[in-house]
């Protein structure tokens, strides 16, 4: 019976081995979820220019509460790589508004979501077009 159970031991000791070293270098085309993260996201295997400027400025200003690759973070923010923000649930002028005035919480258990001080329309709309390009590579159309 001892024998067994470190046979198992062991096996699950190389298992986890092999899922770590798969979540390390991620690339394009790989679904992954960071530690903390709500939803894992596949990455596209590439992003147009207005999508690479989003990215950057979505890490700068979203990335804190909504997580890396919009993937949410527990007890902090949703995913917004998630149905609820289908383009014809939320459309891209509800991110606008939802950056400019803030939110009051109602599809999550989150609380308000506070205004984004410092974003201009034009980079919320980047925002927006990389975390359409996300949505699409993971089904949400």
């Amino acid at each position: 019976m001892k024998s067994i159970a470190v046979f198992f031991a062991f096996v699950a000791l190389i298992a986890g081995a092999w899922y770590v070293t798969l979540d390390n270098g991620r690339d394009a085309g790989e679904t992954a979820l960071p530690e903390g993260a709500l939803a894992a996201v596949t990455l596209p295997s590439s992003f147009s220019e207005q999508e690479e400027i989003g990215a950057r400025a979505y890490e700068a200003s979203c990335a804190v509460c909504h997580g890396t690759n919009a993937s949410g973070k527990v007890g902090v923010a949703p995913p917004l790589v998630h149905k609820i923000y289908e383009p014809s649930h939320h459309g891209d002028m509800a991110f606008v508004l939802a950056a400019q005035n803030g939110v009051r919480a109602h599809h999550w258990k989150f609380g308000n979501m506070p205004p984004v001080e410092g974003l201009t329309r034009a980079e919320v709309l980047n925002i927006v077009a990389y975390v359409r390009a996300l949505q699409r590579e993971n089904g949400i159309h």
